[in-house]
């Protein structure tokens, strides 16, 4: 069985939280620990080695002129996913860096913007069999309509820690 690592266990202690609350208090949590995440209110709806649901709300504090979420708060939502479902697949010994972001805007967003980062199982496999390397994050960005607004290519880097 392969040892998780200690983002992983902290994740998993909100598993155990009523459904109803659940979102609530692991946004709250990881909203403390990634600072600006928090004040942009993203919502933690599903973190696992495999798939991470991050939804950003169209609130004040994150549109731009037209309404919509602002461009950069769509970079947000997409690292952070791509970035903590990196983050739970890295054994303990490593540390990651994002190497690579690119954004293309779509259309015109409206409402709540979803971002849905996956790994498949080999992708899991590749990370944690390669002391250091570099990955392709899948993740799809949709509106509040479940459109694809914006097209995002996420490389993460992760090597060893210095000792």
């Amino acid at each position: 069985m392969a040892k998780i690592n200690r983002l992983t266990k902290a994740v998993n202690i909100f598993q155990k939280f009523p459904e109803s609350i659940r979102t609530f208090a692991l946004s709250k949590a990881m909203g403390n620990v990634v600072k600006y995440a928090g004040t942009s209110g993203l919502r933690y709806e599903k973190l696992t080695p495999t798939e991470c649901i991050i939804v950003i709300p169209n609130r004040k504090k994150v549109r731009n002129h037209i309404g919509s979420v602002h461009a950069a708060a769509m970079g947000l939502l997409a690292e952070t996913a791509t970035g903590f479902m990196t983050g739970l697949t890295v054994p303990d010994d490593r540390i990651i860096v994002i190497k690579s972001m690119h954004l293309e805007y779509l259309k015109q967003a409206s409402g709540d913007m979803k971002a849905v980062a996956t790994y498949s199982d080999e992708q899991v496999e590749y990370i944690k069999n390669n002391e250091k390397g570099d990955i392709n994050v899948p993740v799809v960005i949709t509106d509040g309509k479940g459109i694809e607004t914006v097209k995002a290519t996420m490389i993460w880097a992760w090597a060893p820690k210095r000792k």
